[in-house]
């Protein structure tokens, strides 16, 4: 059987690569038939805000990345709701679905069901 994968990316979309490295990590994980899982904190949650203009930055856009996770069979999405909360984010609004919000607790619990984490 496949180990299970969690990604934890911690990083804004456009501070550096990382971001955009985690979700390919993910998308190479799904393509595989790897369980993979996502898990955004900290300025990571920013990746999930619709309505992003990449061409101010000079980047590539990460929505379509975002959107093609479930293509590649990553479907377990979440988003740690403390992050949100300091950054002004509601779930409603977000660019991804079906994506779940946890505390602190269920993050632990989360993070203790795979068998590799990855935290970007």
């Amino acid at each position: 059987m496949a180990k299970s994968l969690l990604i934890i990316s911690r990083q804004a979309p456009w501070s550096g690569p990382d971001a955009r490295e985690a979700l390919d990590i993910a998308l190479a994980g799904g393509a595989f038939d790897l369980p993979v899982a996502m898990l955004f904190m900290d300025d990571g949650v920013l990746q999930l805000a619709t309505a992003q203009n990449a061409s101010q930055v000079q980047q590539k856009d990460l929505t379509a990345n975002l959107q093609a996770l479930s293509m590649f069979g990553v479907e377990d999405l979440f988003a740690c709701s403390t992050s949100l909360n300091e950054r002004g984010m509601q779930p409603a609004g977000l660019s991804v679905e079906p994506l779940q919000v946890l505390d602190d607790p269920q993050i632990a619990a989360l993070i203790d069901r795979y068998d590799q984490v990855i935290t970007i």
